[in-house]
């Protein structure tokens, strides 16, 4: 199902969302916690419906803002649909190097949710020096690391 709105983007602290009332989130389908794709104008980006203060919510962040092209305060004309594909991340050569180092750094980084593997990869795509890049490649490495030695 494909839902089409016009809302104004009000600031949600330091981000903004896109609100949902329940009828809205029956009609969509997927439930309360859907992976959903937002097209605003001709960009789209892939996000999720949460439930936040008993409030439909799907939260667009600045990276979010920038990949729709809109700001907190735009009035912009929506369109959701449930995304039912795969979420994959496509992992740069350098970081993939450094991951495959340790095949259980490697197999951890695999089973992060799709949100915090992309969140470390636009870290390390957003760098805009070679050092920043590798201190960043390091930095997703040892904290992939980390969280394996605390479980």
């Amino acid at each position: 199902m494909t839902l089409r709105i016009r809302t104004v983007l009000a600031p949600q602290g330091p981000a903004t969302a896109i609100e949902l009332t329940d009828a809205q989130v029956d009609e969509l389908g997927g439930g309360k916690r859907a992976a959903v794709r937002v097209t605003i104008g001709d960009r789209t980006a892939r996000l999720r419906l949460g439930v936040m203060g008993g409030r439909n919510l799907i939260g667009l962040s600045k990276a979010a803002r920038a990949e729709l092209g809109v700001e907190i305060g735009d009035t912009v004309d929506a369109i959701i649909a449930v995304d039912a594909a795969e979420r994959d991340v496509e992992i740069p050569d350098d970081l993939a190097a450094a991951l495959d180092a340790d095949p259980k750094v490697r197999a951890a980084f695999d089973a992060l949710a799709f949100t915090h593997r992309k969140e470390h990869v636009r870290a390390v795509n957003e760098a805009k020096q070679a050092a920043t890049r590798e201190r960043r490649i390091a930095a997703t490495v040892e904290k992939v690391r980390a969280a394996l030695d605390a479980s």
